[in-house]
């Protein structure tokens, strides 16, 4: 059984408008040790699916239709929050989009790194305070005994990411779900932070999911990647499989709004349109409004998952061997 399964996950936000169908069937493996990314465009139910797996969704204006989130045998929808916070920071971390708004300006450092792992644990105030340093030198902060005296504003928007880091993986979890790690630091700092990602579940077999936009993230650190647009996960894939051998249009589309520096004159090909309302998601293919090969099929009902390659799938229309033998009539 994979460390982290879920299955045919929905999830609603209750607003003044109506209900906003923003995750809508989303199907999810997880492996140990491995590098999970989720990419797609802001607003397509990649971070939220990410919270719901940690039960951080708004109590109140969000509701989980249906579904289910297996760790370890569990299914974490189903218990209590008490028994949730126990895997919550302990067996599952979480690393948030912005550092700065994620740590308290009020503690020092020391006391934000340690606190995990008091909570857990029955470890004492000096070995807690030992796992700090030694979790600092990890993640490559030295001067540590000065460092964990600091507060967040004395620390570099870098520096606090790799503050964060520490403090996610200072219970040694089994799951690190990273989101956005890299978004607010500039290119060379990022490069800096997803080597230390590599390194760091070299040596702890961490898995890590990782949410993104960037694919350049995607091809230096992922597994395996998740395409999600609209709700719906719409293309997976190993990464060599992704870059070399897209199948959904959308991916494509992705893929074509990079820019290349080995062809500085090739110019970046946007996708035209906008995402669809969730309010009142279509009855088929999501991006079939956007897509230059929709058919009227793809308006109408949705594509099922069909196989690529061994380890490829994708849910487009243009797959379906009917579609495959009209093209090849009409060529």
């Amino acid at each position: 059984m994979s460390l982290l399964e879920i299955n045919d996950l929905h999830i609603n936000f209750k607003t003044y408008g109506g209900e906003v169908q923003a995750v809508r069937g989303v199907n999810l493996k997880l492996e140990k040790g491995e590098t999970l990314a989720i990419v797609g465009e802001s607003g397509c139910g990649k971070s939220v699916t990410a919270q719901s797996i940690m039960r951080l969704l708004p109590k109140g204006i969000s509701k989980v239709k249906q579904g289910e989130v297996w760790f370890n045998g569990t299914n974490l929808l189903t218990l209590s929050d008490k028994k949730m916070r126990k895997i919550q920071g302990n067996d599952i971390s979480m690393i948030f989009q912005d550092p700065m708004t994620s740590l308290n300006p009020t503690l020092s450092i020391g006391t934000q790194l340690t606190e995990g792992i008091r909570k857990h644990t029955s470890i004492s105030a000096s070995a807690a305070k030992a796992k700090a340093l030694e979790m600092l030198t990890i993640v490559g902060i030295s001067n540590g005994e000065d460092r964990l005296k600091q507060y967040p504003h004395e620390f570099s928007g870098g520096m606090r990411q790799r503050l964060m880091i520490a403090m996610a993986l200072i219970c040694e979890p089994d799951i690190l779900i990273a989101d956005e790690p890299t978004t607010a630091l500039d290119v060379t700092i990022q490069a800096q932070i997803l080597s230390l990602f590599k390194e760091i579940q070299r040596k702890t077999g961490v898995a890590i999911i990782l949410i993104t936009h960037d694919l350049g993230v995607v091809a230096q650190l992922a597994d395996r990647v998740h395409v999600m647009y609209a709700g719906k996960v719409i293309e997976l894939s190993d990464r060599r499989g992704l870059f070399y051998q897209s199948a959904h249009p959308y991916t494509k589309g992705l893929l074509r709004s990079i820019p290349r520096l080995d062809d500085a004159k090739e110019e970046l090909v946007p996708i035209s349109g906008t995402p669809p309302d969730l309010f009142l998601p279509p009855t088929g293919c999501p991006f079939a409004a956007r897509c230059h090969y929709a058919m009227d099929v793809c308006r109408h009902h949705m594509p099922e998952m069909k196989k690529v390659s061994e380890n490829h799938q994708a849910a487009c229309w243009l797959l379906d061997e009917r579609s495959k033998q009209v093209f090849k009539e009409l060529a």
